[in-house]
């Protein structure tokens, strides 16, 4: 599927497991939890902040690749350990000023269901659950989260062919 939105967008806000993450929690043999991450989301993060987008991480979990990336590309919002994830959406579209052609919203499970359905630009990834992608007027990537899925968003921000 080919997402499409509008030049209007500022703001691109995700959740990060499942969405640049492959939803899958890496046990190194320290017993330490470690996560993959994909070059071509990585290069998403460098590619909006370029280009002069802000950027938002709301995640439920908190983790080292979270930190990783919003030190490296300087993320304007980073909110780990975030169970209610719809009040601090709220509170990142108030304290902005942005109306709701100005900020997409990217998740993929319960946790972001609320913020999905609040969001006018909604989006998942084939891989999500069953009740987020039965969302009225959600857009679904091709790639799946952690294969790229955050890149697609990204290029078709800057209406570039996602690939």
């Amino acid at each position: 599927m080919t997402i499409i939105l509008p030049d209007s967008i500022k703001f691109v806000i995700t959740d990060f497991d499942g969405i640049v993450t492959d939803n899958c929690v890496y046990i190194d043999s320290k017993g330490e939890m470690t996560r993959k991450l994909n070059f071509k989301d990585v290069m998403a993060f460098s590619i909006l902040r370029k280009n002069g987008y802000r950027i938002g991480i709301i995640s439920g979990e908190k983790n080292s690749a979270i930190e990783l990336i919003a030190n490296k590309f300087n993320v304007e919002e980073v909110h780990q350990g975030i169970r209610i994830k719809i009040d601090v959406l709220k509170s990142i579209v108030e304290r902005y000023g942005l109306s709701e052609e100005e900020f997409v919203y990217i998740g993929d499970d319960i946790n972001d269901y609320d913020s999905l359905c609040y969001a006018k630009y909604a989006i998942t990834v084939p891989d999500a659950v069953d009740k987020i992608k039965n969302i009225k007027g959600i857009q679904i990537t091709s790639a799946r989260g952690g294969e790229g899925a955050f890149r697609e968003v990204v290029d078709a921000i800057l209406n570039k062919s996602a690939g």
